[in-house]
């Protein structure tokens, strides 16, 4: 499936990502319904990764631009409590918008978005929390196919057909899931074999030196280096990858010159785009790959 995917990713002030084909947006930090003007109403579905600012703030006017019965659908990690205040807030200022859902995500779960799209949260560690509390999320996306089982290739279609109607359709078939688009939201490089096989991953970079969470990390919060990330994908399957959230300290000059360097220490051979500081980036994948 061909994706179109925009977005804005600055670590500390704003993250978004939207999937056009799905309506389905990642994160909803401050701008993005300015960014996307009337592209905005297409968004059904917010999967929010966290209750920091930089990735919830655009959810008030994104909701009083796009709200309508039963839409759009807020998913958020259900210990965060900023979500209820932020719906109790919405509801209160806006009180002639109706419509949105705000939905609290346990794990595991999985959650259909089209007929054959479900999105799967996974926990991160990126906010500590204790055991069976949900503070941060990552999101993995995939397509459902129904496929014949060997068994009964070989049948006429007639056949199939009324044993399908005897026997029921899940009888004859087994469900294939395609990895399409998984992200990272806000992590520490943790489980390797979590993004394997997804054909777009979307995964943070804050910082590009190893010792620097350690230095500028006051909230505890943690995060990926780039060095950590490049690493992983080159040890897993993954056909494009998209880097963002990197810090306003760095300047473009200094990111591309670390993803191309450390593209080549590690033999990355897959195309790698990144969201540099403060841009709006729109239809991402259609540009050229900064390792090409």
């Amino acid at each position: 499936m061909q994706l179109t995917i925009s977005g804005y990713s600055t670590a500390l002030f704003a993250t978004w990502y939207f999937v056009e084909e799905l309506g389905l947006l990642f994160d909803a930090g401050d701008g993005v319904s300015a960014a996307l003007l009337q592209k905005s109403r297409k968004i059904n579905h917010v999967f929010v990764s966290h209750a920091d600012r930089d990735h919830l703030t655009g959810l008030v006017q994104l909701n009083q631009l796009n709200a309508r019965p039963g839409y759009p659908v807020v998913y958020y990690p259900k210990n965060c409590a900023s979500f209820p205040a932020l719906d109790s807030f919405a509801q209160k200022f806006d009180p002639h918008v109706a419509g949105t859902v705000w939905q609290p995500l346990t794990v595991p779960a999985e959650i259909p978005i089209k007929d054959d799209i479900v999105v799967v949260p996974v926990i991160n560690g990126h906010v500590p929390a204790t055991p069976g509390t949900i503070k941060s999320l990552s999101y993995q996306v995939f397509q459902l196919k129904q496929k014949l089982k060997p068994e009964y290739i070989h049948l006429p279609g007639q056949e199939i057909k009324k044993l399908m109607e005897t026997l029921g359709k899940e009888t004859l078939t087994t469900e294939i899931r395609t990895p399409l688009v998984h992200y990272s939201g806000d992590t520490p490089v943790e489980d390797w074999d979590r993004w394997n096989n997804a054909a777009i991953l979307i995964h943070e970079a804050t910082f590009i030196d190893g010792d620097e969470p350690h230095k500028v990390n006051t909230h505890k919060h943690k995060h990926s280096t780039l060095n950590e990330v490049l690493e992983m994908v080159a040890n897993i399957r993954v056909e494009k990858l998209v880097l963002g959230h990197f810090s306003s300290r760095y300047s473009a000059e200094h990111i591309d010159d670390a993803i191309r360097r450390l593209c080549r220490h590690y033999q990355v051979r897959i195309p790698v785009y990144r969201l540099l500081p403060g841009q709006t980036h729109f239809n991402i994948l259609n540009g050229s790959p900064l390792n090409s």
